[in-house]
């Protein structure tokens, strides 16, 4: 399987759509779909679920990571 790396910016207002949708999966545990450049990510119910900071030349970031075994 390819390495991919595909990251999008969204509009505050989808952004918020889609971590709405991501909790109810999560708080249901069921499997999340999310497409991201045209590209279907399913994510399965039993993901690992982590929250990771990094602080890099002048800039900090947060991620809210789902992790799986294919």
């Amino acid at each position: 399987m390819k390495k991919i790396d595909i990251e999008k910016t969204y509009p505050k207002r989808q952004f918020i759509e889609k971590i709405r949708r991501l909790a109810e999966a999560l708080e249901n545990n069921e499997q999340f779909t999310i497409q991201i450049k045209g590209e279907r990510v399913r994510v399965p119910a039993g993901a690992v679920v982590n929250i990771e900071h990094e602080r890099e030349k002048g800039e900090e970031e947060v991620e809210f990571q789902l992790k799986w075994k294919l």
